[in-house]
């Protein structure tokens, strides 16, 4: 991929068309969590029709919050969940192409639309059958998945990398958005990115993506050009994809973005916000 090319293919943010952006505005969880996806020799079966979680806390999001917060329902006829499933289509094909099942979700600054499309490509994702996906919120700095869910988690990603509770205790599951975990935040740490980027945070890492094979785990991070925590997490994730919002984000930011991320590979960039999209994407 020709990043520099890429990223100057985003002059649409100055008005020029880009040639292959993805336009959009806006768990899994342990194999010992789903009984009904192992066999008794410990071998993995295709995924069931529905999954059953046994120690995932299962809750109920409003409609209202998710619609508040711009989090689009699996199979809505709202434009934005076109412009997600062709997101996805191309973010998977590119993973499969390489056997990539980690995902980090980059943008160079703040309020470039980051977690709105971790959250909604995340979606998008498990409504793929022939996956789980777990999405994490690791942006100890300003941690707002939880929120945007509705969700008030007891335990949560901070938690597991302490030991304060064990990842079983920190997992859950929209009601309504099959195949999905969460793993929200809770709170922030002051050294935020030597904590990502210590040893437990590749351990978790490690454990949730080695833990059942047809898992994608999806990482919501702090913006790249804000604080080093996305810098220094990267090397723990196989792939990334950059967000760029429409009239925030300067071009000088997003080639200094792609440049800092040069040592993981890139799936591709999303532009947010554009101005030709459907109203209100």
């Amino acid at each position: 991929m020709d990043r520099i090319r890429k990223a100057l293919d985003l002059a649409r943010l100055e008005r020029a068309e880009p040639a292959d952006i993805t336009r959009a505005d806006r768990g899994p969880a342990p194999v010992s969590e789903i009984a009904a996806e192992t066999r008794p020799g410990g071998a993995v079966q295709s995924l069931p029709k529905s999954i059953v979680y046994h120690r995932t806390r299962v809750f109920t999001p409003s409609a209202a919050v998710l619609e508040a917060n711009r989090v689009v329902s699996p199979g809505s006829a709202d434009p934005a969940a076109a412009a997600f499933r062709m997101l996805r289509t191309q973010v998977l094909q590119r993973m499969d192409a390489n056997g990539w099942r980690s995902l980090a979700v980059f943008s160079p600054g703040a309020n470039d639309g980051k977690t709105t499309t971790a959250i909604n490509l995340a979606i998008s994702l498990a409504n793929d059958r022939r996956h789980t996906v777990i999405l994490v919120d690791f942006d100890f700095r300003r941690a707002t998945l939880a929120a945007r869910w509705g969700l008030s988690p007891e335990f949560g990603g901070d938690d597991a990398l302490t030991g304060t509770a064990p990842v079983e205790d920190c997992l859950y599951h929209p009601e309504g958005f099959e195949r999905l975990v969460l793993l929200p935040a809770r709170s922030t740490f002051a050294n935020s990115s030597e904590v990502i980027a210590g040893p437990r945070s590749r351990e978790l890492v490690q454990e949730l993506r080695s833990r059942y094979p047809e898992r994608i785990v999806v990482f919501d991070l702090p913006p790249v050009l804000n604080a080093d925590d996305a810098l220094a997490f990267a090397p723990l994730v196989e792939c990334g994809l950059v967000v760029a919002a429409e009239g925030r984000t300067r071009r000088n930011d997003l080639l200094r973005t792609i440049e800092l991320l040069h040592k993981i590979p890139l799936v591709g960039t999303v532009l947010n916000r554009a101005a030709d999209a459907p109203v209100g994407y």
